[in-house]
């Protein structure tokens, strides 16, 4: 199954965008949610409330955007605009339509949380893993995470990498991590500053690897571990899938670099582009 990956082109909602101009930024958020769950699924859990003006109407305007809620398993996302550029954004609990917890959260950290409800949707929607992945790529919101691994602190960044995801990974996922962390470590000195050679391997390391981990850690914890899709197919066995061809790709990196075999390593390289530009945000 084809991976997906996020656009950078076409930049999705984000914090640093939502105070300039926060209809618009309304507007994405609304405009990615419904491409990402497709019409018939959003309109059963996503909703907008508007304020429309006799000018509006006469105008054939939607008028001003108020709120928008995402509603699914148990819980209301609501997002609403305040004045001077704030947001007050909230996570409910429902029980027998009765709401039993109320969280105020920052914008960041709801925005987070609502790429990850939605990608559970959409995952659900369709009874598998990769849609989940496909819907996160779609809505085009990039979760402030630390897990990134840049290239002017490649090393350090990776060494890091297995310690910044204790407790977030399966044990399994998390011991594939360690060893493409090692095996990365181990090719880059080797491959230095090499133009062509050493750009496939920095791409695995502060592209390839950081994006299929941040697909994962996106969704919500207990769904993501508990989940169980159509196909059979669950989360955490599609992260430790991808790992595992993510971990055998740059094995054979490592080989080639050992050997100094600079066109093996990129045809290994071009592999990895194959299967994680496209998107390494797949967990199929």
């Amino acid at each position: 199954m084809p991976p997906v990956r996020p656009s950078a082109a076409t930049p999705g909602p984000s914090v640093a965008t939502a105070g300039a101009d926060p209809q618009a930024f309304l507007t994405s958020l609304i405009d990615g949610a419904t491409r990402a769950l497709t019409e018939p699924v959003a309109a059963g859990v996503l909703s907008v409330e508007r304020n429309r003006t006799l000018g509006d109407r006469l105008a054939g305007r939607p008028g001003t955007i108020t709120e928008v809620r995402l509603a699914s398993d148990g819980e209301i996302m609501s997002l609403r605009p305040a004045a001077r550029a704030q947001w007050v954004a909230e996570t409910q609990r429902v029980s027998g339509g009765v709401v039993i917890a109320r969280r105020s959260q920052p914008l960041g950290e709801w925005l987070s949380a609502f790429a990850g409800r939605v990608a559970a949707v959409a995952g659900d929607a369709v009874g598998d893993a990769a849609a989940s992945s496909r819907a996160l790529q779609t809505l085009g919101i990039h979760s402030a995470t630390d897990l990134s691994v840049r290239a002017a602190s490649l090393e350090t960044d990776l060494r890091s990498l297995p310690g910044r995801l204790a407790g977030r990974l399966p044990t399994d996922a998390q011991a594939q991590v360690a060893r493409i962390v090692d095996l990365l470590l181990d090719t880059v000195p080797r491959v230095g500053s090499s133009a062509e050679t050493g750009a496939v391997v920095r791409r695995a390391a502060t592209v390839y690897l950081p994006d299929t981990l941040q697909a994962y850690v996106a969704l919500p914890a207990d769904w993501a571990r508990a989940h169980v899709f159509a196909d059979g197919s669950t989360p955490d066995s599609a992260l430790t899938t991808q790992l595992g061809i993510l971990l055998d790709a740059v094995s054979k990196l490592r080989d080639s670099a050992v050997s100094n075999d600079a066109n093996a390593l990129l045809v290994n390289g071009r592999f990895l582009t194959d299967r994680f530009a496209v998107s390494s945000l797949d967990l199929s």
